[in-house]
């Protein structure tokens, strides 16, 4: 009897883990109440922000295919949006660094601009048909990564800022445990979607309500009461070429992590934007399996998500990405023997337990080699490694899909992932982090 609990009780037990729960855990509570808002904020903007691009950005390429692109144009619209990404990357650095305030421009750009691509992507079909709607689509797409990555330096900047350094591993690890739930059900219920309405107006409804989740994400990000800056703006600093190489050049270890992230990422982008494309066009998948085979990555990652989490702050990062990154070019080489749908599954349970880790991971180790007063730069500079590369990539897979077939590609990749891993292990050194993370 002394062990039962009257529903009140209950009731307040519940409340109280969710309260932990939506600060990353009970670790939070010593932290003063605006910190603690903060963290709050920020994860339900990014529960938000994972449920709209569960439907979005699983079902973009779809879409696309619907409308009538074939495999080059998927490959130029994955090329253009990395570019456009590239060419605003630094003018949002500079903008992060020389204004007061980082959290307009994120919710302007990212929050705003990013998002309206969605609801016009819903829309166009009734404007735009055959390849004009193609067309339409990949500009539209380009606009979007664009206004995301002016918006990418201001939101790494203020990110570490909002949440511990200290406790990063386990903030982010409860956080994308949340993620990935809201993922799995948002997958599952737009792929029924769009497979009982078919496919063209399916995806617009579908498109429709992830715009709205998406606006509640921005309403949420808008709730962040900003921390003042540590550094104040330096309207003197330099963006200039020589300027940016010659913080390359005085900063080796990051240096060597740009060329990671670049060789890692052609490779990732090789094969990237042709998964989806290779299961409907050549083994006759549905929305609904394509949806279902994205679930279960969201699933194998769950319990991925507290195990890195933890190992990020014991480990550090590096270590992380080291054990994860030697171990993911496995995934699209098996891809090449995939002759069903079902062939799909095993491999993909692999890939979304690994890449929960390494993306966790990737992220945090970014944040602790990059100095605190040069952020907004060293992300900026990091990012633009990465889109150029992805942009080069996803040509490259265009073009060798088109004349040797999808299943090169995924050969072609798992080749450039593993050199890739090979290059972090030899260059990429973790004492920069080690040092950040034991202050």
């Amino acid at each position: 009897m002394s062990q039962f609990r009257s529903p009140r009780a209950l009731w307040a037990r519940l409340r109280t883990e969710a309260a932990h729960l939506t600060v990353g855990g009970s670790w939070a509570t010593q932290l003063p109440g605006h910190d603690q808002r903060n963290l709050r904020a920020f994860f339900f903007d990014g529960v938000f922000a994972a449920a709209s691009d569960a439907i979005f950005f699983t079902y973009q390429t779809l879409y696309v295919l619907a409308l009538g692109a074939s495999n080059a144009q998927i490959g130029l619209m994955s090329a253009l949006s990395n570019l456009s990404g590239t060419l605003l990357l630094m003018p949002g650095a500079m903008l992060a660094d020389r204004t007061r305030r980082r959290k307009p421009l994120v919710l302007w750009a990212g929050g705003g601009l990013a998002r309206l691509m969605i609801i016009l992507m819903a829309l166009l079909p009734f404007v735009f048909m055959g390849p004009a709607a193609v067309y339409v689509a990949i500009v539209l797409n380009v606009i979007m990564a664009g206004a995301g990555n002016l918006a990418y330096s201001a939101w790494v900047s203020l990110t570490a800022d909002v949440v511990p350094l200290s406790r990063r591993g386990r903030y982010f690890g409860t956080r994308n445990i949340v993620m990935g739930l809201v993922t799995i059900i948002m997958t599952l219920l737009a792929g029924q979607l769009i497979t009982r309405m078919g496919s063209i107006s399916g995806y617009q409804a579908a498109f429709g309500v992830a715009f709205l989740i998406g606006m509640a994400s921005t309403y949420s990000y808008a709730k962040i009461k900003e921390p003042q800056k540590s550094v104040q703006a330096q309207e003197s600093q330099v963006y200039s070429l020589s300027s940016l190489l010659a913080s390359l050049r005085t900063d080796r270890n990051f240096l060597a992590f740009c060329l990671y992230g670049m060789i890692w990422n052609f490779s990732l982008n090789i094969a990237g934007p042709f998964f989806n494309v290779y299961l409907v066009k050549s083994l006759s998948a549905t929305a609904f399996m394509v949806g279902f085979l994205s679930i279960v990555s969201s699933v194998a990652g769950l319990p991925a998500q507290r195990l890195f989490g933890q190992l990020n702050d014991r480990w550090g990062p590096r270590k992380v990405m080291l054990v994860t990154g030697s171990i993911i070019p496995v995934v699209p080489f098996a891809w090449y023997f995939t002759a069903a749908v079902w062939h799909a599954i095993p491999i993909n349970i692999v890939a979304g337990f690994l890449w929960a880790g390494y993306n966790l991971a990737s992220f945090n180790l970014l944040l602790a080699i990059s100095p605190e007063e040069q952020r907004a730069r060293y992300s900026a500079m990091f990012q633009i490694a990465v889109t150029v590369s992805s942009a080069l990539g996803a040509s490259a897979g265009g073009l060798i899909s088109n004349r040797w077939g999808i299943p090169l590609v995924f050969v072609c990749s798992a080749i450039g992932r593993a050199v890739g891993a090979v290059v972090f292990a030899r260059f990429v050194k973790p004492h920069e982090a080690r040092q950040e993370l034991e202050q």
